[in-house]
């Protein structure tokens, strides 16, 4: 039988000890996105962390529990920088939208703990309330199927555009030096005549910089969502 637990939000901190440092849920979070930031999620453990504080591995221990705390309390920390606002569901969505994007790439290390089970730290639980409350107005049954859409759009693309930012530096060239490189190879693809839409979109369309391509596909989703709730 399943033993209800209480998470790690709920769990009161040790008493305060100054010795050898003074430590709390809160500083050993700001350590871990400080190590996260720096040199991306393999830099963070219950050691390095730890080590960043100047303190036992052993004393963490009376904070949190495992490794996986600390990431949903850093995934919580993180979710304070994404406060949704503007009149009307659209202005709501867009915002949630663009902030937290703007938070992924500040953190790059949120791409890749985003998703999977609903997060439920105090911050979350205030974005999902700005979320709620903004769409006031909105078929109660609907709300959480437009929240989800947007979040997974989100999630997809800040996850590709974290991958290229990453492949830029491990490969040591960026986005216009790359398709540079593999122009040559593109036009002898094309060339063989295998690939006619392809060659036309290539030749034809735009090159909308990583921004315009974020919003333009919001607008899309958004004008979808929007039709859907004028039925």
């Amino acid at each position: 039988m399943y033993r209800q637990r209480m998470l790690v939000w709920e769990r009161p901190e040790p008493p305060s000890r100054p010795a050898p440092a003074p430590l709390s849920r809160e500083r050993i979070v700001e350590a871990a996105i400080r190590l996260a930031d720096a040199d991306g999620l393999d830099a963070v453990s219950l050691r390095k962390v730890a080590a960043e504080l100047g303190v036992g591995p052993m004393r963490l221990y009376g904070y949190l529990e495992t490794k996986e705390e600390l990431l949903d309390l850093m995934v919580d920390a993180a979710q304070a920088e994404i406060r949704p606002s503007g009149e009307g569901w659209r202005e709501v969505l867009r915002s949630l939208a663009e902030a937290t994007r703007q938070a992924v790439h500040r953190h790059e290390w949120l791409a890749d703990l985003l998703g999977g089970r609903p997060q439920l730290g105090p911050n979350a639980l205030a974005r999902l309330e700005a979320v709620v409350a903004g769409l006031r107005g909105v078929d109660a049954d609907a709300v959480l199927p437009v929240v989800a859409a947007v979040d997974s759009y989100v999630i997809g693309a800040v996850r590709r555009e974290i991958a290229e930012r990453r492949a830029e530096r491990a490969s040591g060239m960026d986005k216009t030096q790359w398709q540079a490189a593999s122009w040559p190879y593109l036009e002898r693809a094309f060339a063989t005549g295998r690939y006619p839409a392809l060659a036309a979109f290539v030749r034809d369309g735009s090159r909308p910089d990583a921004d315009a391509t974020f919003r333009r596909g919001l607008d899309f989703l958004l004008d979808g969502i929007g039709a859907h709730l004028a039925r």
